[in-house]
């Protein structure tokens, strides 16, 4: 990310910085990978580690269907009813050590709980519906479309403008980075990356709340959930200056890198992490080599599991799919496009598709919330009709 700053600070970092009354404001800095990798400084009115009370509320690792896949699976996670309370809307299908991919289907509901994820960043890929991200750094507005990208240790509130809300899960171990082969040496995107920081959509309206009482704030860390209640409001920053924050992009703006014929799916790629990769596939024009094959080519994730989450419009390679399917190629084993896809493509001169891509480099396992969801014949839909 580049730099950002909303609000008030002083003109040094580590300095005296007071209100008009005196009060001395609590810095915080806000960093990754010890001191070495991008932060923030924050200045609070209250002291950020002050809390009064603290509870375990147990695991919520879910519980494994299959740890050792072989076979091609889907999902059908719009079947998944959506829930009003925050933590039964989330649930997590896929997970390995370095991911755990999901989905959120919410409800609205009256007063949006405070969230901080200590275990990794999350992506949130907003399928349907619309609102607010609320956090210590400001809002953002999000809509359909949307990437949130929020940091490890980021307190925030997920509030929706009425109706239900379906999001796409990523939960990464370490920090989300744009792909290192689209920046230069001093981080700015470069001229022939799909996206640029004109595309990015940081916090804005800083809100700050001096206020007290009882705030309870939830925590995931070590795959448990933690109440912790503090005695100030959570989003007490006056300003805030540096590199670390969350942010939005909208799959909209990714503009599709194209050919005269077939490119490969890491060109549609949105975001890396330590062992795997978001890609976002948009509509484009097709190849345009006179004997082109639009749909892809067969082929073996020999190094990564695939699990592509289907959003809108017709995927070219895949027979029968719905918004909000999901599809999981087990690494090793070959997969390509559905009986009649490769003919059907041949001619075409562009496609409609969205969807949003995950490729895991260390197998992934399956939970007990993706069972119920599972089609188990979904490696038939091969076979010829």
């Amino acid at each position: 990310m580049y730099y950002h700053r909303l609000g008030d600070i002083p003109h040094k970092r580590h300095i005296q910085f007071r209100d008009a009354s005196g009060r001395l404001y609590q810095e915080e800095v806000f960093g990754r990978e010890g001191f070495s990798g991008v932060t923030s400084t924050l200045y609070h009115i209250y002291p950020p580690p002050r809390f009064r009370q603290h509870e375990d509320l147990g695991n919520i690792r879910p519980n494994i269907w299959i740890a050792d896949k072989i076979l091609p699976l889907s999902f059908r996670t719009f079947e998944l009813p959506a829930r009003s309370d925050f933590f039964e809307a989330r649930k997590v299908l896929f997970l390995n050590a370095d991911v755990q991919i999901g989905v959120i289907a919410l409800t609205g509901y009256d007063e949006p709980v405070f969230f901080k994820n200590a275990d990794g960043d999350e992506i949130l890929f907003v399928h349907r519906g619309e609102g607010t991200l609320r956090t210590v750094f400001g809002k953002i507005a999000f809509r359909s479309g949307d990437y949130l990208v929020i940091p490890k240790g980021t307190i925030y509130q997920l509030e929706l403008n009425g109706g239900e809300g379906r999001l796409l899960l990523i939960e990464s171990a370490t920090p989300v980075h744009f792909p290192r082969r689209y920046r230069n040496e001093f981080g700015q995107l470069l001229e022939h990356s799909p996206f640029c920081e004109r595309d990015i959509r940081v916090p804005e309206e800083l809100q700050t709340h001096d206020e007290q009482g009882e705030f309870v704030v939830y925590i995931k860390k070590f795959d448990k959930l933690f109440r912790f209640t503090y005695d100030h409001h959570p989003f007490d920053v006056v300003g805030w200056d540096g590199y670390n924050y969350p942010y939005a992009f909208s799959i909209h703006d990714f503009e599709p890198i194209t050919g005269r014929i077939h490119q490969p799916p890491p060109v549609h790629q949105t975001f890396e992490a330590r062992n795997f990769v978001v890609c976002s596939f948009v509509p484009r024009l097709y190849d345009y080599h006179p004997l082109a094959i639009p749909a892809p080519y067969h082929h073996s994730n020999i190094d990564s599991d695939e699990i592509l989450y289907y959003v809108d419009g017709n995927f070219m390679s895949r027979n029968d799919v719905e918004p909000g399917y999901i599809t999981l190629h087990p690494g090793g084993i070959p997969h390509g496009p559905h009986p009649g896809a490769i003919e059907r493509s041949i001619g075409k001169k562009d496609t409609d598709e969205l969807a949003v891509m995950v490729d895991p480099f260390h197998p992934i396992a399956i939970t007990e919330h993706a069972q119920a969801i599972a089609n188990e014949d979904y490696y038939k839909s091969w076979w010829d009709k």
